[in-house]
């Protein structure tokens, strides 16, 4: 019997509750159903079908030119081969910029079997926020490094070193908590800042790059592989170490991350 089918499906309540415990979760990105019920089965939390299947799937350099129809389709290919995992989609670039043209493409990727959206940015996405959580569709919002800015930002880099960058991460993770949001991803923070802010909100926080104290990890499926073409450096390759192939390297990427093993201190930045 695997694992998913000794535990009940994964919600929002049930990360709540694991944060509010004390312990941690683990997600994975996911993009067709193979891997989906893969990842489900090793009692892997939370799915996200994200961007990056611009760059890992498609070839391209940015996520840039990802669109809905690609999510959507990738995200019913997910939801398909999906084991009782918490399913959350990516809305891509420019996907949000007016109301009506985020609530139908939420409820496009709601329609397609995600359970949560996840969307870029700091206080300019609160009131976006609080429309889609208003309306009944879950909101995680993301925060540090945001790919789909990576032109105004100059390239891929840490974000939040600076004092004042890093108070205003922390104003604006409030901000987005009391709009609505369900969770919270930080990604490329230094360590310290991520700590913060998990500590100052009661919603959980997911990170990527952001250090062991968030209450959830999240990888690209390939980087726990390896066979990324970069390897950044919060990334581990967990096949390295896999008895049993790629399934191995999964249950051993959540018992890591709920262990507290990773991300170690080679993978934070300070």
């Amino acid at each position: 019997m695997s694992i998913q089918q000794q535990r009940p499906a994964t919600s929002l309540s049930t990360l709540q509750k694991i944060r509010d415990r004390g312990e941690k979760f683990a997600c994975l990105t996911a993009y067709d159903a193979c891997f989906a019920g893969i990842l489900s089965q090793a009692g892997v939390e939370v799915l996200l079908v994200g961007d990056s299947l611009g760059m890992v799937l498609q070839g391209h350099d940015s996520t840039l030119p990802v669109t809905m129809a690609d999510m959507v389709y990738h995200t019913g290919c997910v939801k398909r081969g999906n084991e009782g995992s918490l399913l959350m989609a990516d809305l891509p670039f420019m996907s949000y910029a007016s109301e009506s043209q985020t609530l139908e493409n939420a409820a496009a990727l709601m329609r397609a079997g995600a359970h949560i959206v996840k969307l870029e940015g700091g206080a300019w996405i609160a009131n976006t926020t609080r429309l889609l959580t208003e309306r009944g569709i879950p909101v995680c919002a993301h925060m540090g490094l945001t790919p789909q800015s990576v032109n105004r930002l100059g390239g891929f880099y840490v974000q939040g070193r600076d004092t004042e960058q890093a108070q205003l991460i922390i104003e604006e993770a409030q901000m987005l908590e009391q709009s609505g949001a369900n969770l919270l991803l930080l990604e490329c923070v230094p360590r310290s800042l991520a700590k913060t802010i998990s500590e100052l909100l009661s919603i959980p926080v997911i990170g990527i790059g952001a250090g062991p104290d968030t209450t959830g990890q999240i990888m690209v499926l390939h980087d726990v592989l390896g066979i990324s073409p970069i390897t950044p450096k919060f990334v581990k390759n967990f096949l390295l170490e896999s008895v049993n192939g790629i399934p191995g390297a999964i249950e051993q990427y959540v018992q890591a991350v709920k262990s507290q093993t990773f991300p170690a201190k080679q993978h934070c930045f300070n």
